[in-house]
């Protein structure tokens, strides 16, 4: 058996898309919360696991590694059921691409660390930040109700069961949620993000669900 060590924050959306996996998966892991109000994400003893200071970060048998899109992958190999990928190449592409446009293009430009650089660096006020991220999520979010439109079945991003996509999907529509994005124009991502919420493995590893959310 893996030894498995998660840190974690409660308000990170990469963090939350890792406790999904591991709830799926049925994986016990030990949890150490890196609190961002205290910079402990930022302390030696984080540095030393993960030198870019960001969780989520996970132990596996005592060898860390971050970036959750590389952990989720690397839980969905140690334990393969269920599977969060399709079992052909051309849908693991369409589901890492319906991810990654989530992990990669809408979260990374509107993640705490770039709206505070927005605030100190450049003096943006709140209504400010909050166009830049709205805008973002506008950005991804058009291109993902088309492609879940086309691959999934209504309750999942591609094809009929919990992918990848859907892990990263949920996160990201909790903090659209946050920011007042509108959400209107994306019945097909409502639909799904309705379904997957009322699960067990996404509803109990929700923030507010988290024992260091104070």
């Amino acid at each position: 058996m893996t030894e498995l060590v998660l840190n974690t924050f409660f308000r990170s959306s990469a963090a939350w898309r890792v406790r999904i996996a591991l709830r799926l998966k049925g994986l016990s892991y030990s949890t150490v919360y890196r609190n961002f109000r205290e910079q402990a994400q930022r302390t030696p003893d984080h540095l030393a696991l993960n030198p870019q200071g960001l969780v989520p970060t996970l132990v596996a048998d005592g060898v860390p590694f971050g970036q959750s899109l590389a952990i989720i992958e690397y839980l969905d190999e140690i334990h393969v059921d269920p599977p969060l990928l399709p079992d052909d190449p051309i849908g693991r592409a369409q589901v890492r691409a319906m991810a990654q446009i989530v992990a990669c293009d809408i979260h990374p430009i509107g993640n705490l660390r770039v709206l505070q650089y927005l605030r100190t660096e450049f003096g943006q006020d709140k209504d400010s930040v909050n166009a830049w991220y709205r805008h973002w999520v506008k950005q991804g979010f058009d291109a993902l109700e088309a492609l879940a439109r086309a691959q999934g079945n209504g309750r999942h991003c591609h094809g009929d069961r919990v992918s990848i996509a859907d892990i990263c999907l949920v996160p990201q529509m909790y903090n659209a949620r946050r920011f007042g994005a509108d959400l209107n124009p994306y019945p097909t991502l409502r639909a799904i993000d309705a379904h997957l919420t009322a699960l067990p493995a996404f509803a109990e590893t929700a923030p507010e669900r988290q024992p260091d959310a104070v």
